[in-house]
């Protein structure tokens, strides 16, 4: 479903003749071509799922942030803007992020269903949040949230 949202996006940016947007997109759809090659077996010619594609969004706008970190030390307020105007873009197919009181809650579920109780259970902890709140939350903000309330 995610992947027929991008193609309708390409298109109806391709409509409008909104560049920023039809590249970007692109990046995007060119990424997700790369992600079903190497995720393809035998057994699955299909592609990824949606969960997968929200990862990989994810992902793609914390390279974003990053590059945004450099050129703004380097003076690039130009190269910046462009990466913020992706992420713009980007965040267009990726579910309502989760604020800091929904992380917690969530955070504190997933603890209690593991069944966490040190610092060694959180692997488990990090792999039950990102199956369920895949696109939803920042997982490097939970996994500092995590860490606190399995050290506290």
């Amino acid at each position: 479903m995610l992947r027929d949202k991008l193609n309708e996006a390409l298109k109806d940016a391709m409509r409008a003749r909104d560049m920023g947007a039809v590249g970007t997109i692109r990046l995007i759809l060119a990424k997700l071509k790369e992600v079903d090659i190497a995720s393809r077996t035998e057994a699955n010619r299909e592609g990824v799922a949606d969960d997968k594609i929200l990862s990989m969004l994810q992902g793609m706008i914390k390279q974003r942030r990053e590059s945004i970190t450099l050129y703004e030390q380097g003076n690039r307020a130009d190269l910046a803007d462009k990466e913020k105007a992706e992420i713009v873009v980007i965040e267009r197919f990726l579910p309502q992020q989760m604020d800091e009181t929904a992380v917690e809650a969530a955070v504190k579920e997933a603890i209690a269903a593991a069944g966490a109780t040190s610092i060694k259970d959180m692997g488990g902890v990090m792999a039950a949040l990102k199956g369920k709140y895949a696109g939803q939350m920042d997982f490097a903000k939970a996994s500092a949230v995590v860490k606190k309330a399995l050290a506290g």
